[in-house]
């Protein structure tokens, strides 16, 4: 019973590991992309 409930924490941990990676990438993405933005007003 106690294994099972450290295997289900250890797990839950796993899934917001994973989607905090996941925002941090899109978040990346995002800046890139105003960074660019930025970049191409400031050309013109």
């Amino acid at each position: 019973m106690h294994d099972r409930l450290r295997e289900a924490e250890s797990e839950r941990q796993a899934v917001r590991l994973a989607a905090a990676r996941r925002m941090q990438r899109r978040a990346e993405r995002a800046s890139r992309r105003a960074r660019r933005a930025l970049a191409m007003a400031v050309m013109q």
